[in-house]
């Protein structure tokens, strides 16, 4: 690129104040979805974040499993949070609702499929979905990963790689359902491993389980061994995230 085309290029010229103006409240409405879920999330340790799809109906046995998960959490003292609509969202506040332990829904904000569920002791909603991830990383105790979609594997795919890069503190990561997943993990073992685009540890990050007992067994049996909570290096760490 020559000085003349260069000097005016929209992309380098100088950004006019008026142009920003709606950028810096969007700045605003992120900060209020981040103080109220830091608010109203501050006291909801331990939690579980359940995952799945939103179109799972409730005449489905993955509906009945991720019930029962949730509300076999909840009895043990975990508050259980999910993306708070309906399908499988809906089934682990249902579970959840019906236990010992508070129900959590953060709501996102679509133009179509999202719709409160009712089962929710509190109820957030975003308009930004990399908010409301950081509001399931920051006090989940362990990450349930029920079948799902996209916004599944979005999620599975986040908390795997702030778990991987020690963005995050180690939790267990469990996946349900040993049918639906077999085939991505035979991928990345075969592929991503074999390639070196991931290491052959990183396989470790993560359960299959399909039993509900054994699923609340063994993320309870992690959350006893990490009560003792982080190191006061990897709590300074962790506050710099």
């Amino acid at each position: 690129m020559d000085k003349l085309h260069r000097a005016n290029h929209p992309v380098l010229k100088p950004i006019n104040d008026q142009e920003l103006a709606r950028e810096s409240w969007k700045i605003f409405q992120i900060m209020g979805e981040f103080v109220e879920g830091f608010e109203r999330l501050a006291r909801i340790s331990p939690s579980v974040s359940i995952f799945g799809s939103a179109r799972t109906k409730p005449d489905d046995p993955l509906y009945h499993l991720t019930e029962e998960i949730a509300h076999k959490l909840s009895n043990a003292g975990f508050a259980v949070v999910s993306g708070g609509g309906p399908g499988l969202m809906e089934a682990a506040n249902k579970g959840a609702f019906s236990g010992k332990s508070p129900s959590i829904g953060l709501n996102i904000q679509l133009p179509h499929e999202q719709q409160a569920n009712a089962y929710q002791d509190i109820s957030l909603y975003f308009r930004h979905f990399f908010s409301r991830k950081v509001m399931f990383v920051k006090h989940a105790s362990a990450y349930v990963v029920m079948p799902g979609g996209f916004g599944t594997l979005d999620e599975l795919a986040e908390i795997l790689t702030l778990v991987q890069t020690q963005k995050t503190r180690r939790i267990p990561i469990v996946l349900v359902h040993t049918p639906f997943w077999s085939g991505l993990l035979n991928w990345f073992r075969d592929t991503l491993v074999t390639q070196g685009t991931i290491s052959p540890q990183d396989m470790d990050l993560f359960v299959l389980l399909d039993d509900a007992n054994a699923i609340v067994d063994y993320i309870f049996q992690h959350y006893e061994r990490a009560i003792a909570g982080p190191s006061s290096e990897e709590r300074d760490r962790y506050m710099e995230l």
